[in-house]
C-alpha cells in the first residue's frame, strides 16, 4: 500500500531555511499586495520608501520554513497531482525579520483513511537557530485522492469555527490575476497542478489552479489591514480549511465575524462559492 499509517508520530530531522529582503517582497506581490491601493502597502511591497520600513506579512511564516516538511517523506508514494492542501494554521510568536533563518522540525501528527482519499496532518515548530526561541508554528493538513479504504481511523469530524448567523462584522473583496499562480510560484511551490495545464487535467481540473496557500495569504491580508490595523505585532494566530478550489482570476471576498480579539471568517469567490472556512484569527485588539 502506498500511504504508510504506521507513519503517524514520525519527527524529522531538524532542518534550516533563511530568507531575505526580495523573498518578503515577491511572497507579497505573489499574494496580490499593492493591487489596490499601492501606497497602503509600501511597506511590504519595497524596501527603501522614504520613511517606511520594510515588515513582512505574517502569512509569510507558511512558506518561511520551506524544506521543513521531511516528516512527510515517511508516509510512502502517492501521485502529487492528487494532492490538495486541507488545512492550514499559524501561531506567530513574535513578528517575521525582513531578513532571517528558522530551523524547523516536523511531526506526522495524524493520517486518516476517508474512503475516497487519505488525510495527513503534519505539525512543525520553527526557532530561530542562533537562540532556539521559537518563531512560528504551522498545522496543515494535505487530502490525497484516491489513497484511502484501508480501514484506517476516519479521524476528527464537525464543524468548528461557525460563523455566526448574522451578517459579518465586515468584508473585503481582492481580485486575483490571471497569472497569479505563476506569480505565488516564484516563492517557492512549484507543484505542475498550478502552471501545467496537462498536470492539472490529469489531478481532474479543466486548467491549474491557485495554491491553496495563495489564497490563505490574500485572506491573512484581508485580515491583517481590517482586524489589526496593518500590524504583524497584532496578528497572533491564523487557522482555516481549504474547501474549494480557486482559479486565478477569480474575486476572493472575506467575510469576518468579530467577537473580541477573534474572528471568524471566510473567504468566496465572485459567484458566492466558498472556498475557506472554519476560519479564525486571534489577534491583538
Amino acid at each position: 500500500m502506498p500511504i504508510n499509517p504506521d507513519a503517524v508520530g514520525t519527527v524529522s530531522e531538524p532542518s534550516e531555511n533563511s530568507w531575505t529582503s526580495k523573498d518578503c517582497l515577491l511572497y507579497a506581490l505573489g499574494v496580490g499586495a499593492g493591487s489596490l491601493d499601492a501606497s497602503e502597502e509600501l511597506a511590504f511591497t519595497t524596501e527603501n520608501s522614504k520613511g517606511i520600513d520594510q515588515q513582512v506579512l505574517p502569512t509569510f511564516a507558511v512558506i518561511a520554513a520551506a524544506g521543513g516538511g521531511g516528516a512527510l517523506r515517511s508516509i510512502g508514494t502517492f501521485n502529487f497531482a492528487m494532492l490538495v492542501h486541507g488545512e492550514q494554521a499559524v501561531t506567530l510568536h513574535q513578528p517575521l525579520p525582513v531578513e532571517g533563518s528558522v530551523r524547523t522540525t516536523s511531526t506526522i501528527a495524524g493520517i486518516y483513511d476517508k474512503g475516497s482519499g487519505a488525510v495527513v496532518a503534519i505539525e512543525s515548530t520553527s526557532v530561530d537557530p542562533a537562540t532556539d526561541k521559537p518563531m512560528f508554528s504551522t498545522r496543515s493538513s494535505i487530502f490525497i485522492r484516491g489513497e484511502g479504504g484501508w480501514g484506517g481511523d476516519r479521524g476528527p469530524s464537525g464543524k468548528t469555527n461557525v460563523a455566526p448567523d448574522r451578517a459579518p462584522d465586515h468584508q473585503v473583496s481582492y481580485a486575483t490575476r490571471h497569472d497569479q499562480a505563476l506569480l505565488y510560484r516564484l516563492s517557492g511551490d512549484r507543484n505542475p497542478l498550478h502552471s501545467d495545464p496537462s498536470f492539472a487535467r490529469m489531478g481532474g481540473f479543466e486548467r491549474p489552479i491557485l495554491h491553496g496557500l495563495c489564497t490563505y495569504g490574500f485572506t491573512g491580508r484581508a485580515l491583517l489591514h481590517t482586524l489589526c490595523a496593518s500590524d504583524p505585532a497584532r496578528f497572533t494566530s491564523m487557522d482555516a480549511r481549504f474547501s474549494k478550489p480557486v482559479m486565478p482570476g477569480d474575486t476572493l471576498t472575506v467575510s469576518m465575524w468579530v467577537d473580541g480579539s477573534e474572528a471568524i471568517f471566510q473567504t468566496a469567490t465572485q459567484d458566492g462559492t466558498v472556498v475557506i472556512d472554519n476560519g479564525r484569527l486571534v489577534f491583538d485588539k
